[in-house]
C-alpha cells in the first residue's frame, strides 16, 4: 500500500480530498473539529518537503447548487490557525476561478476549493467533473476515508487521471491499517460490541463478524428484536417485525461457528421517551406493557465488562443506550470505561460509527482507546465487503 511517506512532495502541486464535513452551528462556528485536525499531518507533510496544497472537500448536502449554508469559506480561518500558513480560498472548484487561484501557488501555500457538491456531477461520478478537478494538480492524495465508500467524481474517479501519482494520506492509511488488524491480523480473543437502533442497519456486518470474532456483545435498541425472536416481552422498546427470524438466523449461525453472543439481561426501562420520565430496572425479557428499554441495566454492564476485560482485540460500533440523555447514558460510558481499561492491559480497541465516537468524545476517551475512525458509514461497508471505492481507485 503507497503511502504519503513513500514519496517526496518537493515542486508538487497536490490535490488532496479531504472530509472536511464538519458541524457548523448557526453562526457558521465549527463545533467539532475532529475531521480537520485529522488531515493536518498530511498536509503538512507536503508542505514540508517543499510542495503547495490545494484541499477539496464537501459540506453537508446542498441541494441547489451554492448555498452560504453549505460554504466552505467558513472553515479557512480555523484552518488557517490550526496548520500555521494564512489559507486561500477559492471561490469554485473548477473553471477559471479554480485554475487561476491553483497555477499561481508558491511552495508551502495553501488553498481550499469551494463544496464540491455544489456539482451535481460529483455524486454522479461524473468523468468529465474528475478531469477538470485533476488539471489543478500534478499529484493526487485521498485522505478522506469518511467518504471513501461513496464512488464519487473526487473520490474514486479522479485518481485515474494520476497514473503514478496518487497515494494515500495519513489518515486513509491510519484507518486501513486498523480495520485490517481488527479484521484480518486480530489477537484473540477478538471481541466486537454492536449497537444502536436497527438489525437491519447491522445485518451484514454481523454476519461479516460471525466469521471473525469470538464473541458479539449487542446492546442498544436492535437488541430487543433479539430478546422479542426468543420469545420475550418487550413492552413498547424499539422492535423491527420483519426481522425477528433474522436474528434467530444470526443466533443459530453464531452458535454453528463456536461464537459467543451476549444479549442483555436487564435494562432500564421508562414510561416515555423522556429524560424525566419515570424509569425502573426490570429483567429483559419481561418488560411491562407501556414502558420501553432506553438502556442496558447493571447485571447487563457487569457480563458486558467482564467480556470486554478478557479481549484482545475490540470493535466497538454503536452506543448501548440512548447516551444522549443523562439517565440512559450508563451502559454506553461503562462499556467505553471497559474498552479503555481492556486497552490499557494490551488490547488493540478500534472504535467506529458516529455515535460511538460520539461517546468516546463525549467522555473524553479518545486517547485512551487505540484508534478512533473517522469515517462511521465507510468503516461499516469496508468490514462488510472488504474494499471500498476509493480505495481501489488508489490501488489499482
Amino acid at each position: 500500500m503507497k503511502t504519503i511517506d513513500d514519496y517526496s512532495f518537493k515542486g508538487q502541486r497536490v490535490l488532496i480530498r479531504v472530509d472536511f464535513n464538519v458541524p457548523l452551528d448557526a453562526q457558521y462556528t465549527i463545533t467539532d473539529d475532529t475531521r480537520i485536525r485529522a488531515a493536518v499531518p498530511t498536509i503538512k507533510k507536503i508542505l514540508n518537503d517543499g510542495g503547495s496544497v490545494i484541499l477539496m472537500s464537501h459540506l453537508g448536502r446542498p441541494k441547489e447548487g451554492p448555498t452560504e449554508k453549505y460554504s466552505l469559506k467558513h472553515i479557512v480561518n480555523h484552518l488557517s490557525k490550526l496548520l500555521n500558513v494564512p489559507v486561500a480560498f477559492a471561490a469554485d472548484c473548477i473553471g477559471n476561478v479554480a485554475k487561476s487561484a491553483a497555477n499561481s501557488l508558491k511552495p508551502g501555500e495553501v488553498l481550499l476549493l469551494e463544496n464540491l457538491r455544489f456539482y451535481k456531477q460529483e455524486e454522479k461520478g461524473d468523468v468529465e467533473f474528475a478531469k477538470q478537478l485533476s488539471e489543478l494538480g500534478t499529484f493526487y492524495v485521498n485522505d478522506a476515508f469518511g467518504t471513501a465508500h461513496r464512488a464519487h467524481a473526487s473520490t474514486a474517479i479522479i485518481a485515474q487521471f494520476f497514473q503514478g501519482n496518487k497515494c494515500f494520506g495519513y489518515v486513509m492509511s491510519g484507518e486501513l491499517a486498523s480495520v485490517d488488524k481488527v479484521l484480518n491480523k486480530s489477537e484473540k480473543p477478538f471481541t466486537a460490541i454492536m449497537g444502536g437502533a436497527k438489525v437491519s442497519d447491522k445485518i451484514l456486518i454481523l454476519e461479516q463478524l460471525i466469521n471473525k470474532a469470538n464473541n458479539i456483545i449487542i446492546g442498544g435498541g436492535m437488541a430487543f428484536t433479539f430478546v422479542k425472536a426468543q420469545g420475550g416481552t418487550i413492552g413498547n422498546s424499539l422492535v423491527e417485525e420483519d426481522k425477528l427470524q433474522t436474528a434467530l438466523n444470526i443466533l443459530k449461525d453464531a452458535k454453528a461457528k463456536g461464537v459467543n453472543i451476549y444479549i442483555p439481561v436487564d435494562a432500564i426501562v421508562a414510561n416515555a421517551f423522556a429524560n424525566d420520565a419515570e424509569k425502573q430496572t426490570v429483567d429483559i425479557k419481561s418488560i411491562p406493557d407501556g414502558w420501553m428499554g432506553l438502556d442496558i441495566g447493571p447485571a447487563s454492564e457487569k457480563i458486558f465488562a467482564e467480556v470486554i476485560s478478557n479481549s484482545r482485540t475490540i470493535l466497538w460500533n454503536g452506543p448501548m443506550g440512548v447516551f444522549e440523555m443523562s439517565n440512559y447514558e450508563h451502559g454506553t460510558k461503562s462499556a467505553a470505561e471497559a474498552i479503555v481499561a481492556a486497552t490499557k492491559k494490551g488490547a488493540f480497541s478500534l472504535i467506529g460509527g458516529g455515535d460511538s465516537v460520539a461517546a468516546i468524545n463525549k467522555y473524553h476517551f479518545a486517547d485512551d482507546v487505540s484508534y478512533v475512525s473517522t469515517g462511521g458509514g465507510a468503516l461499516l461497508e469496508y468490514i462488510e465487503s472488504g474494499s471500498l471505492p476509493g480505495v481501489e481507485a488508489i490501488e489499482k
